[in-house]
């Protein structure tokens, strides 16, 4: 088999508390729980959490267990809105456990809004859009 354009894409990463994980990319940002496990302390084992869109073609896998998150600056997830970026999802995003923060690359301040998660990692919503094709621009917001 090949990657193609419908492939499926799982991020994973690890998380302090799913809970709190929970709130933010589901009570704020809109996302369907996918999947839930609970390692029940097995040795070896973690909590799980998937969050997506039903029939989506990506999803966020968010693990407690023996590792902690250990996030950069540069750790996005960047969601193409191809729109300007709602207020009201921003300060939803915020009520439910996110910070809103600057970037270092520029790019990010102009053309979105970035939030850290309650972990840490960074979700940039920008206001451009992404066509996907290869070598195709961007378009303008």
């Amino acid at each position: 088999m090949n990657v193609t354009a419908e492939t499926h894409v799982r991020l994973a990463r690890p998380s302090r508390d799913l809970a709190a994980a929970e709130r933010f990319w589901v009570d704020g940002l809109g996302l369907t729980v996918l999947f839930r496990a609970d390692a029940g302390r097995e040795p070896g084992t973690h909590d799980l959490l998937m969050v997506g869109h039903p029939g989506g073609a990506w999803h966020l896998e968010l693990t407690r267990g023996p590792v902690d998150p250990r996030p950069t600056e540069e750790d996005l997830l960047v969601l193409y809105l191809d729109g300007p970026v709602p207020d009201d999802l921003v300060a939803r995003l915020l009520a439910c456990g996110g910070t809103r923060v600057g970037s270092p690359n520029p790019y990010w301040n102009e053309w979105g809004v970035t939030v850290e998660d309650p972990d840490g990692y960074r979700l940039v919503l920008c206001r451009r859009g992404w066509r996907p094709r290869a070598g195709a621009p961007l378009s303008g917001g």
